[in-house]
């Protein structure tokens, strides 16, 4: 049994907890130096690490990434525990084969002219770092940790955590 995953199993396994939390919340930094963050639909992850989001090419997050590329992405699925936080660097594209590649007809919402409409964009999330916490969902687990850890004096096992550096 391999006790030392690599880096790609590393990612994969990222990939896999994430492919079911369709949202995330995308942080940029605006010109002042806050943080902004808004709800964003993964398009796409990829298991080599970047991960695809549909854009308005003139917006706010574009002029902010194109200021300082650096992203954190926030993955939350409270119903299985399930917690990641990743941290990138985005680019703004504009790519249409990419953008035929991505286009499902929920995106005409945002983009009337479809696929071909002047403001749509990508952004690509190269990640860089990332953590996740993935507890047991089980009450019976949880509540066993809880006891063990009263009786043994040491913490509550939170389930599975882990750091994952590209």
């Amino acid at each position: 049994m391999n006790n030392n995953p690599t880096t790609q199993e590393n990612l994969e396994k990222l990939i896999h907890k994430i492919k079911d939390v369709k949202i995330a919340m995308m942080t940029t930094v605006d010109d002042d130096g806050t943080l902004r963050s808004r709800p964003m639909k993964t398009q796409q992850s990829k298991p080599d690490g970047e991960l695809w989001f549909f854009t308005g090419y003139e917006s706010g997050k574009t002029h902010e990434i194109q200021h300082d590329s650096h992203v954190n992405l926030s993955y939350a699925d409270p119903d299985d525990n399930l917690y990641v936080s990743i941290s990138g660097k985005a680019q703004v594209v504009r790519d249409q084969h990419k953008i035929n590649e991505l286009w499902s007809s929920d995106m005409k919402a945002w983009f009337p002219d479809g696929k071909e409409d002047k403001n749509i964009g990508l952004i690509k999330v190269t990640i860089q770092k990332a953590e996740y916490w993935d507890t047991p969902n089980n009450t019976m687990v949880v509540l066993y940790g809880m006891v063990k850890a009263a009786i043994t004096g040491e913490p509550a096992e939170g389930g599975e955590n882990k750091k994952i550096n590209l």
